[in-house]
Parts: C-alpha cells; sequence; structure tokens
C-alpha cells in the first residue's frame, strides 16, 4: 500500500461551510456574547487565517469547527455534512503541543493511527516514518518530549496531527509559545508542508505578518461579539518571506483595518 520512500495516498481535502453562527457563554453573573452571526467558506485544499484582538472569540469559533464546542445558532458543514461533533476527519493542533511525556517521537505520531484498525501495523510504522521525515525529525524518533526544544515539540505536534490524513485541520495559535527565530523557521516549513500535502486548514493567530505568511484568505474579526467584519485575499506567491515588502503591505492594510474597529470599540463604549 505504502512504503517508507513513498509519500501516502492522502484523503481529498474538505470544503467547510460556516453559517450563521452565534454563541453566548453564561454564568450565575454575565452573560457574554462571544460571535455573532458569523458565516464564511472555505474550499478544499485552502488555506485561510482568522485573526482579532484577543477575546474576540477566534479560538471558540474554531472549537465549533471541530466540533468540540455547539453554537447557540448556525451550522457547520464539512462536505455538506453537519458537525455535530469531534471527527477523525477534523484535527486540532493546539498552542501547546499536548504531547505525552510517556511516549518517545515515534510513539506520539502513531497514537492516532492506532484508531485507523483498516491499516496494518508495517504501514502504521511507514506513515509515521513518513511524517517525521516531512518535519525533518526521523532522527529524532526515539527521543522523548524533555528531550525536545519548543520548536521539535511543535514539529512532533504537527506530524502527530497529519498522520491520521484528516481533511481539515485546525490551528489554534500553533506559533504563539515559540521564540522568534524559531517561530520565523516554521513559517516557511508549515508552508511547504501545506504545499505537499494540501489540507484545509483554518489557522487562528493574533499575529497578522503571520496570517499572510502562511494564508489565501485572512478573515479579520472585530472585538467581542466576534463579527467577520472584512476579508483580504494574499495574491503572493508561495513560498512567502515573512520579511518582505510585499507581504508587510498587506500586514499594514490588515493591521489598519484592526485598528479602525477597536476605535470604533471604544468610542461606542465611551
Amino acid at each position: 500500500m505504502i512504503t517508507t520512500d513513498a509519500e501516502p495516498r492522502a484523503s481529498p481535502p474538505a470544503e467547510l461551510v460556516v453559517e450563521g453562527i452565534d454563541k453566548w457563554f453564561r454564568t450565575d453573573r454575565a452573560t457574554t456574547h462571544a460571535i455573532e452571526d458569523v458565516s464564511f467558506r472555505v474550499a478544499g485544499g485552502e488555506f485561510v487565517c482568522l485573526v482579532g484582538p484577543s477575546g474576540c472569540g477566534k479560538s471558540t469559533l474554531l472549537d465549533i469547527v471541530a466540533g468540540l464546542t455547539v453554537p447557540d445558532q448556525g451550522r457547520v458543514l464539512a462536505d455538506g455534512q453537519r458537525v455535530q461533533g469531534p471527527g477523525r476527519h477534523r484535527l486540532v493542533m493546539f498552542q501547546e503541543s499536548a504531547l505525552f511525556p510517556w511516549l518517545n517521537v515515534f510513539g506520539n505520531v502513531m497514537f492516532g493511527l492506532h484508531r485507523k484498525p483498516e491499516l496494518t501495523s508495517r504501514e502504521r510504522r511507514a506513515i509515521a516514518d513518513y511524517h517525521l521525515a516531512l518535519v525533518g525529525l526521523e532522527k529524532y524518533k526515539n527521543a522523548y518530549v524533555h528531550e525536545l526544544s519548543g520548536g521539535m515539540k511543535q514539529r512532533v505536534a504537527l506530524a502527530r496531527s497529519l498522520a491520521p490524513d484528516p481533511r481539515v485541520l485546525l490551528m489554534d495559535e500553533p506559533l504563539s509559545a515559540l521564540d522568534a527565530i524559531t517561530r520565523e523557521q516554521l513559517c516557511y516549513d508549515i508552508q511547504d508542508i501545506w504545499q505537499k500535502r494540501r489540507k484545509t486548514i483554518v489557522l487562528v493567530t493574533h499575529d497578522v505578518r503571520e496570517a499572510v505568511c502562511f494564508a489565501d484568505r485572512v478573515f479579520l474579526l472585530s472585538p467581542s461579539p466576534g463579527r467577520i467584519r472584512e476579508e483580504f485575499r494574499v495574491p503572493l506567491p508561495r513560498p512567502r518571506d515573512i520579511n518582505s515588502p510585499e507581504l508587510a503591505h498587506i500586514a499594514q492594510r490588515i493591521t489598519a483595518a484592526l485598528k479602525g474597529y477597536l476605535g470604533e470599540t471604544h468610542e461606542a463604549a465611551e
């Protein structure tokens, strides 16, 4: 079926449709309207980013797409099927690597593959080897989590997310805890991996330059309640240099729009 020196056959990426999502969080003391009437579409194999200020509901929206949180109104469709809970075709890569410290690197990447009974043991190992090579960690397959740098941990987390062959990969600020040099390198690496695997990706970030570096389109969310106020297309060819003037120009436009929406919020509160 596959070999260690061949790329595994991937399932087709999924189209996502997000329609009229509203979400409130209620406690005994207060009710917070986190997301208001959010709708967008993501084509199969497209890379989109959600940006906005802290507290605008970006991560909540990602959880709803993942099926981890139920919206109060609206729905999410993946290839026409309503999302009603978590599923193996929509996997989440979190801000922290969330690796299992009792497993080595290879064991962590193998973890999700055990839920695919249609694969033989040999096929699972070949898939794990392929994805470790994809993130440049084949020499560290026997290392444990405490032996890895922050960037290496996130590479393992990325390999673990890709190995089960999800049709949608949801990434919640995966680079925010890393130092600047490691973060910049992973910007190039994630672009390269996306071009090879062509997964449908929705990535949440508060770093506008990072969003422009990755995305086909950037959705800008306004402060709470989170609403999509503007969509920016990124026509730059890949691979993109996060420090290029062309990228910086688009990032400046998005940042200026964000500041404008923040200003509107402050004026309304006065």
